[in-house]
């Protein structure tokens, strides 16, 4: 993966939740954290897909997964998944006692059938 200034891997994440989802008291699927900031948002199967919202404003165009033992890429200009990438500043995923979907407390009964994918 060569794009030097969509990646900084300095950027912690900014926070353990997807931020929108946090601040509107929703729910998220999976989590994904933009490799140029660390904006943490929910995925494509989430109701409100806030990382790739976040992509879209931004211009930031590469993700990494921020679940527990995933560490690919996604390239939204290419539609590329990497299997590997640089190091990102930690933490590297949501703490795995988060449940998915997250977070406890938030997610609807019916969670499965508001999925999008």
């Amino acid at each position: 993966m060569n794009k030097p200034n969509a990646i900084d891997t300095d950027a912690p994440p900014s926070g353990t939740g997807c931020v929108e989802c946090e601040d509107s008291g929703s729910w998220w699927f999976h989590l994904r954290r933009c490799a140029n900031c660390g904006h943490i948002g929910c995925c494509d199967d989430s109701p409100s897909q806030h990382a790739t919202a976040h992509a879209r404003t931004s211009g930031h165009p590469v993700i990494q997964s921020f679940e527990p033992g995933e560490s690919w890429f996604w390239d939204y200009e290419t539609s590329i998944l990497y299997e590997k990438g640089p190091q990102l500043a930690p933490p590297h995923s949501h703490s795995a006692d988060q449940p998915v979907p997250g977070p406890a407390g938030r997610v609807p009964a019916d969670w499965a059938t508001r999925l999008r994918g």
